[in-house]
């Protein structure tokens, strides 16, 4: 079974710039790209960040530039995981656009202390309908992590503990992904609240 159903012959590993086909090498390389990503974009977040589809694009170029050519490009083939088939490859572009014209538009510039609801209703949205679409090949769970945390950190929070995901909230939090193709977002909301 292969990580994404796409090629049989790329199982767990895909075409990469390391021109590695170890797994451990491959891991390490997107985890020092993803903690480059998050340090450099938490030290440049001020209160005129916006968080775009260029921004998102940005998250995954820092992070995965030194690991995949396509780092910051939406994907173009079809992938699905444990059974759930992502938005289509070739819907992705028109998709990205409605998930900025309908979510991203209409996030505030800055949320008070007292809007606690509003900012935590926002960021489900946007991490459900990102996972739900997954726009990249990979790194798209990491990436609406990082987009999440530096939503939270732009408005003075603290960021998701994900230290306490354990087996029964992962589950919540898949259902939760899931969700978000029918515009139901309660069950990230109730996700996100558990983590904070």
């Amino acid at each position: 079974m292969t990580k994404y159903n796409v090629n049989p012959d790329e199982d767990e590993i895909l075409p990469n710039l390391l021109n590695s086909n170890s797994k451990k090498e491959i891991e390490e390389a997107e985890f020092e790209g993803f903690l480059y990503a998050e340090i450099l974009l938490t030290t440049q977040l001020s209160d005129k960040t916006k968080f775009d589809l260029n921004y998102i694009k940005n998250i995954h170029y820092l992070a995965l530039k030194d690991v995949y050519s396509f780092a910051g490009k939406y994907r173009t083939v079809n992938i699905s995981k444990s059974g759930f088939m992502f938005q289509a490859a070739r819907f992705l572009q028109e998709s990205m656009r409605e998930f900025e014209n309908e979510i991203l538009n209409n996030l505030l510039d800055k949320y008070e202390k007292f809007d606690s609801v509003f900012l935590t209703g926002d960021i489900a949205r946007v991490h459900a309908e990102l996972l739900y679409i997954h726009p990249f090949r990979e790194g798209n769970g990491r990436t609406a992590r990082l987009l999440l945390n530096l939503m939270l950190r732009k408005n003075g929070w603290g960021i998701l503990d994900f230290t306490k995901m354990n087996e029964e909230l992962f589950e919540k939090y898949i259902f939760a992904v899931q969700s978000a193709s029918m515009k139901n977002y309660q069950p990230m909301i109730k996700v996100i609240e558990l983590l904070l």
